[in-house]
């Protein structure tokens, strides 16, 4: 009998996973979960515990044998109003440096863990998504939003800067840099149209049908080629900061390692035989 490989023997299944400071659900089949911001009463903010264990999480989700997309949303109406006013501004006006830096350095890490989990992540905005909660959806991969969704980055209208998280690096890519500089130094609310229009969301969809419609994108991600995906946000990740000639080679590498796997051969077999491909993700 083979012994199992010592590095498929590290995954584990995540769909019985409990958390304490977000909903946690899975899918049926295990390859979509859905992280549902849930203190609706207050629009669903963050602490310092909920971003510890949203960071923890996704730092672990390269490691799940069976989630292969993830659905970020908001309940109640809202998606983030950003860090709780009173659980994180109001502590943080009484810290030292060292400690600002500690928090500001976790939060930065929750992006990073964002942008690094293999899985693609879709933000699933209704209503309100600022500060930190536009963070969110921004480290997010695809972005749906209903008509009412109000997006801001507000930091400067808390007398802070706008390079937070990451976003003077990541929006411009996104919408521009004359774009995210407005945004940014100013910290007004893109409406729905707006953004969509920008291209920070990929569509608008009604209140009614956003999670369903979020669910299905992610399913239909999930059943395609697993790793070919997770490479895909690899290169996009890494690419940001080499020459195109790099990127090129990069490129390349990645390729050649997706065309020796399985699901390769399963699409061309698929293929030659007239009938839909079904992906294993190796």
């Amino acid at each position: 009998m083979t012994a199992p490989d010592p590095m498929t023997a590290m995954r584990r299944p995540f769909a019985a996973r409990r958390f304490t400071h977000f909903g946690w659900s899975v899918s049926a089949d295990g390859r979509v979960a859905t992280i549902t911001l849930n203190r609706p009463e207050r629009k669903n903010p963050l602490t310092f515990d909920s971003y510890a264990e949203l960071r923890d999480l996704f730092r672990e989700l390269p490691f799940a044998s069976d989630v292969r997309a993830v659905v970020l949303t908001g309940a109640g109406g809202n998606f983030c109003s950003g860090g709780d006013v009173f659980e994180i501004i109001e502590p943080l006006t009484r810290m030292a440096e060292p400690e600002l830096l500690a928090f500001t350095r976790m939060t930065g890490d929750l992006v990073l863990a964002m942008l690094r989990a293999p899985q693609p992540i879709i933000a699933a905005v209704d209503g309100v998504a600022a500060g930190a909660g536009a963070i969110l959806a921004m480290a997010s991969d695809l972005r749906l939003a209903t008509p009412r969704a109000r997006t801001a980055f507000l930091f400067t209208r808390v007398g802070l800067a706008g390079c937070d998280m990451g976003a003077c690096a990541m929006l411009p890519r996104i919408i521009g840099q004359g774009r995210a500089a407005e945004l940014l130094y100013t910290g007004r609310s893109m409406d729905a149209a707006e953004a969509e229009r920008w291209g920070f969301y990929n569509a608008i969809v009604e209140p009614d049908a956003l999670l369903a419609d979020a669910q299905a994108r992610a399913a239909a991600l999930a059943n395609g080629p697993a790793f070919a995906h997770a490479m895909t946000k690899k290169m996009l990740l890494q690419e940001w900061s080499v020459s195109l000639e790099q990127a090129l080679e990069m490129e390349a590498q990645a390729q050649a390692i997706c065309m020796g796997t399985q699901d390769f051969r399963r699409a061309f077999e698929a293929f030659a035989a007239k009938r839909t491909p079904v992906f294993e993700g190796n």
